[in-house]
């Protein structure tokens, strides 16, 4: 691995607009909307530059993923999601969402780990 293995991460929500403004109010930060490529997922992003170390993310609201509990989901940068994707279940895991097309933000896969935490995998291509 030749960088830091984290390069994203979301925190799911039930209610955008409380979630929103509870991390402005308490990081004193300004989020804003992120496109994305499906009607099922809202996104406020935290502040971020691409040109500085440390992990982007953001707020998401998706149907059938529940606020609470696992609700933070930490992406591990990869070449390409479907290599690790495929060495999931091998290794004892399961996969939540496969290899999807996130529009220009590249791809990215859903996965269980042993422990039943979900994690994501991501990749330009």
């Amino acid at each position: 691995m030749d960088n830091n293995p984290v390069c994203w991460f979301e925190i799911y929500v039930q209610d955008m607009a409380r979630a929103t403004s509870f991390y402005e109010t308490v990081l004193g930060v300004k989020l804003e909307k992120l496109p994305t490529p499906t009607d099922e997922i809202e996104m406020m992003a935290f502040p971020m530059a691409m040109n500085i170390p440390g992990a982007a993310g953001a707020l998401t609201k998706m149907e059938g993923v529940s606020s609470g509990g696992n609700s933070t989901l930490v992406y591990f940068a990869c070449e390409d999601c479907g290599v690790e994707a495929s060495r999931v279940e091998q290794a004892g895991g399961s996969i939540q969402r496969p290899k999807t097309a996130i529009g220009e933000y590249g791809f990215m896969v859903l996965a269980v780990d042993t422990e039943g935490n979900l994690f994501g995998l991501h990749s330009r291509k």
